[in-house]
């Protein structure tokens, strides 16, 4: 891989330090199904950089054997929608959560159950919808079904609602409407730096976790160098580890 320019990164994490805000990091990883040379990837990666990912599972199509498979201790089961379906409709975008049907509250209810079966105490609480799409409806019925927290993307303006407490992840590499492939390193450094700049400046939240966002199922080389390089970076500068806690 090219020497990257981590220099604004670099100084924004020593702003931070500087200023005394504190900089959580978490990886969320999504798409999960089975075992795969890409997950064991993911897994290496992640005890290699000191950072757990909470894998996002795709409860209605999961291996019933990938909990005999993983180290849930490294990689942290959540439950991501239901089947991965996409019920978008002429005005919507992507989603399985978005759109509004009937149903839906049900394929909530039952992705924590067969997440808590086949994972038991291992499976955190977290609720990752497809496309990270979602409704306030289905938002509102999820912290009885035993959710704790919901994931989507891009910096939270409130740190709850319905219940739930909110940790959005803010960096995803892949160049998802082009190639597939890595977006330029220069722009994820920079945009990485501004957000530090806006927790420095009060104009974002600073105590949200940073959250990383990744596919593991598409990675190329590049991406996947990219995140280790990255994840090391923020290490270095001083980030430390956000994880969920479980219900043990």
């Amino acid at each position: 891989m090219t020497v990257l320019n981590w220099n604004p990164l670099r100084k924004a994490l020593a702003m931070c330090r500087h200023k005394n805000v504190a900089v959580p990091i978490w990886w969320r990883d999504d798409d999960a199904v089975a075992m795969t040379s890409h997950l064991a990837r993911l897994n290496e990666t992640s005890v290699r950089t000191g950072i757990p990912v909470h894998l996002a599972i795709v409860p209605a199509n999961v291996d019933p054997l990938l909990p005999s498979l993983i180290n849930t201790s490294q990689l942290l089961p959540v439950v991501h929608g239901w089947a991965h379906l996409d019920h978008s409709d002429s005005r919507t975008k992507k989603n399985e959560f978005l759109t509004k049907r009937s149903g839906a509250a049900h394929e909530t209810l039952n992705a924590i159950k067969v997440m808590q079966t086949l994972f038991g105490a291992d499976m955190r609480r977290m609720f990752v919808p497809p496309w990270n799409r979602i409704n306030a409806e289905i938002s509102m019925v999820l912290k009885n079904q035993g959710y704790r927290v919901l994931s989507t993307y891009g910096a939270r303006t409130a740190t709850s609602a319905a219940g739930l407490d909110l940790v959005n992840t803010h960096l995803d590499p892949i160049f998802w409407g082009g190639s597939r492939d890595l977006i330029d390193p220069d722009v994820l450094i920079a945009k990485t730096a501004a957000h530090l700049h806006s927790r420095t400046e009060g104009r974002e939240d600073a105590f949200e976790p940073f959250g990383l966002l990744s596919h593991h199922l598409v990675h190329t080389e590049a991406i996947w160098s990219f995140i280790e390089a990255f994840l090391n970076e923020m290490r270095m500068g001083g980030a430390t580890v956000w994880s969920m806690e479980n219900d043990k």
